[in-house]
């Protein structure tokens, strides 16, 4: 202590002035944002309340401003077939190997499909979970030849463009090793080649029918999950598909297909009979004890 005075009364005039004000200017720029509420705190603060990472922040924030006078929905008992343990075993067997023979396939032969097969594939989605029962998905169900070429043009552009830039040359060689029979590139003849080609459009809001925007909540997730319920309902069909997300082409197909805004294209999912001489690569799925944890 006695050396840090000696050193203070050492210093003339000028330098004790620079280091009085080095010291206040520290002080406040600690101890200023906690007074007034400032970024410091504020941050402190958010980092607090802040929701779990698996939260969308944006559905929280603005579900504030949706007004909360709706009426209860009633409650009704649930009715469950209640099935002996060998049964439910012997059924999640069935389903199992049903689900272990889907696979993706590019090549469809030229076979008509019942659009009523579809109407249930469809239904079967719609049977998913949603955030707040508000089931943010469209199923846009293309069979028009023109309408599907118009499609597959967008896509190509700019998949090609996806392959050539943005993608990356690893990526590139990751879905191309698999076979070049299976044409893994930026043409896609099989969005045309299917008898149908179903968009998937989430919803990003709503409009009530009093014309009022009705946020969604999770819409990415649960039209993810219908997505699931519809490819295993293509396969229970005896139908294949092959799952297509078309980066940066969502615009242009909303507008073909002559979309509201507040629906984005998630996925395309081309839908018909494989053709007779279809191929598929010779994939091995992870076994049980790498994708399951037992806690």
């Amino acid at each position: 202590m006695g050396v840090f005075v000696e050193l203070i009364a050492s210093l003339g005039a000028i330098e004790l002035s620079i280091l009085t004000a080095i010291i206040v200017i520290v002080f406040f720029a600690v101890t200023q944002p906690w007074r007034s509420g400032g970024a410091s705190e504020r941050s402190a603060v958010e980092k607090l309340i802040r929701p779990p990472e698996d939260l969308e922040v944006d559905d929280i924030s603005k579900s504030a401003d949706n007004d909360h006078d709706e009426e209860s929905v009633a409650r009704i008992p649930y009715h469950h077939d209640k099935l002996s343990d060998s049964d439910m075993l012997a059924r999640s067997q069935r389903f199992y190997e049903q689900m272990n023979a889907r696979r993706s396939v590019r090549v469809f032969s030229k076979q008509t499909v019942s659009i009523d097969i579809i109407k249930n594939i469809v239904r079967t989605a719609g049977t998913s979970p949603s955030g707040a029962h508000l089931q943010p998905w469209t199923f846009a169900i293309v069979s028009n030849a023109e309408v599907k070429s118009a499609i597959r043009k967008v896509v190509e552009e700019e998949e090609e463009i996806n392959y050539a830039k943005r993608m990356g040359e690893k990526w590139v060689k990751d879905v191309t090793r698999f076979s070049p029979q299976d044409s893994i590139n930026w043409i896609k003849p099989y969005l045309e080649e299917a008898p149908y080609l179903i968009v998937v459009l989430k919803h990003a809001y709503q409009i009530k029918p009093n014309g009022e925007r009705q946020e969604t909540y999770y819409n990415e997730i649960s039209t993810s999950i219908a997505v699931g319920l519809l490819l295993a309902a293509i396969q229970m069909a005896g139908l294949v598909t092959v799952t297509t997300t078309p980066l940066n082409a969502g615009l242009a197909i909303r507008q073909i297909l002559d979309r509201p805004a507040n629906e984005k294209v998630s996925l395309l999912l081309p839908v018909g009979h494989p053709a007779s001489d279809a191929t598929i690569p010779d994939l091995k799925r992870k076994p049980l004890e790498e994708i399951m944890q037992l806690f």
